[in-house]
């Protein structure tokens, strides 16, 4: 298992796309976070608070805070699901999987495996993209006069929780792309179902009561109640959260659930 698990983890971070990605997350959390403090604190009524506080009430000044810093688990985390996704499909894709068997012909032992060495990465980009978030966030409050609320103990907690929450989603990658091995596919079902499918379920959801459970649930959803902050709930758009604990247990489903239907698919089937 050792030699599998420093076989996997050279293989992905000798490739350059990661460190790609890895920067155009931290870019583009950056920005998000930015334009986020702004718009919250010029136009605080512009997105409404926490549901039942209703419409247009603005969200607390701890709050804002919190959401903002927690952004990369509410709209980023597409990048670290995505490199775990593509460590697993570009095996495919470029007939690598063939010596890859060779070399450990045990196929649950290379799943788990570069599940496991993900995992390093995902902290990487857990680390990379919250602190981007942070940094932009917490600058452009400190420039318009707000509070950061740097040294409060609950937003640190939310923020240190993004990094665990960034890194499970390196996992879940790796169980999907697992399952659906075709690259391109893999990545179009990733794009639009994290960009846009569920952001749009989550909110027709969250207006039905009965449906306040089932969205919960979701991915996405579940990434977020890891930080115990949610710029969907924390806004009143969507329903409210899982407690944290919940949340890690549902998004490691989600991860475990992949990898057993791609190794009872892909992994079962000859491979030449």
């Amino acid at each position: 298992m050792r030699a599998a698990l420093v076989t996997e983890y050279r293989k992905l971070v000798t490739t350059r796309l990661w460190w790609v990605l890895l920067a155009s997350m931290a870019a583009y959390m950056a920005f998000l976070a930015g334009v986020m403090a702004f718009a919250l604190v010029q136009d605080p009524e512009s997105i409404g608070g926490a549901p039942g506080a209703g419409p247009g009430a603005p969200m607390a000044p701890e709050q804002v805070a919190g959401t903002i810093y927690t952004l990369a688990t509410s709209l980023g985390y597409v990048f670290p699901v995505v490199v775990g996704a593509l460590s697993m499909t570009g095996e495919f894709r470029h007939q690598t999987i063939t010596p890859s068997l060779l070399a450990e012909p045990r196929r649950t032992v290379l799943l788990g495996a570069k599940m496991l060495s993900c995992v390093v990465v995902g902290l990487l980009f857990g680390l990379v993209g919250t602190g981007a978030t942070v940094g932009a966030g917490a600058a452009t409050l400190a420039l318009l006069g707000e509070p950061t609320y740097l040294s409060d103990p609950a937003v640190l907690r939310s923020a240190g929780l993004s990094v665990l929450a960034l890194a499970v989603w390196t996992v879940v990658g790796v169980g999907f792309g697992t399952w659906l091995t075709n690259q391109v596919v893999v990545i179009v079902v990733l794009l639009a179902f994290t960009q846009f499918v569920e952001p749009v379920l989550r909110l027709v959801l969250g207006q039905f009561a009965w449906a306040d459970g089932i969205s919960k649930y979701l991915p996405g959803a579940a990434g977020e109640a890891i930080t115990g902050s949610s710029f969907y709930a924390d806004s009143g758009m969507a329903a409210g959260l899982l407690p944290s604990w919940a949340g890690l247990l549902v998004l490691l489903g989600y991860a475990v659930l992949f990898a057993v239907l791609g190794r009872l698919t892909s992994l079962r089937r000859d491979i030449t």
